[in-house]
């Protein structure tokens, strides 16, 4: 049975509503802090704030780059990416071209993410990318051919969701983004994950990074 500091370690601590305020990012951070998640993801304006809040932590800096649609231009994304790595993001989350996906322009989909990967580690080499392939967009095949190219574009991390579709992770689709990318690479589960439960069960599936703005409830409940 895995702890809570395990479970803890596991989590992106996320919140990425538009409404989000500088008080709301100061608690994300302090939380984070407190319970000793893995990372914080924040919309790129706040990795300044949140890269100060966890100053001489151990919790890292996650800024998300062509959210939440993935339909920005290859030079936007990077240009977002490599912006919020010089702000002090460790981590980028960036969302695929969908519709290129959908239309088998898979070239165009391995430079969207490479471009990202090339920003990224131009400036901070140990920069990790998780590339969001929003599962619920998504047939079986495209699932398992985004994956592919998240993995040949340079991607440390595949991901389920935005969050922001119809639809979040399951454990049908973690354990299908598991077994195309073996162990080579880490597959983050994200979106409606709200209680212990469901974390358990996606990692479970294979899922070695969890990203939920519920994480703290998600912890609690763990230690009832």
């Amino acid at each position: 049975m895995i702890s809570a500091q395990e479970l803890a370690g596991l989590i992106d601590h996320t919140l990425l509503k538009p409404v989000a305020t500088s008080i709301d990012i100061i608690k994300l951070c302090a939380e984070a802090k407190e319970y000793g998640f893995a990372a914080v993801c924040v919309n790129p304006f706040y990795v300044p704030l949140a890269k100060e809040q966890l100053n001489g932590s151990a919790v890292a800096v996650c800024a998300v780059a062509g959210f939440p649609l993935g339909a920005a231009s290859i030079k936007s994304k990077a240009f977002e990416a490599d912006k919020a790595v010089r702000s002090g993001a460790g981590e980028i989350d960036m969302v695929i071209n969908i519709g290129a996906l959908k239309e088998h322009r898979d070239e165009l989909v391995l430079a969207d993410i490479a471009a990202v990967v090339e920003a990224v580690h131009a400036v901070n080499p140990d920069g990790l990318v998780k590339v969001i392939i929003e599962t619920c967009f998504l047939t079986a095949e495209e699932k398992i051919r985004a994956c592919l190219l998240a993995e040949r574009g340079g991607a440390r991390f595949v991901k389920t969701s935005t969050g922001f579709g119809s639809g979040g992770a399951t454990v049908e689709d973690v354990a299908l983004m598991r077994q195309t990318v073996g162990q080579q690479i880490g597959v983050k589960a994200s979106g409606g994950i709200k209680t212990l439960h469901q974390a358990l069960m996606l990692i479970e599936a294979g899922a070695n990074r969890i990203g939920a703005s519920a994480g703290v409830e998600i912890l609690k409940e763990m230690k009832l």
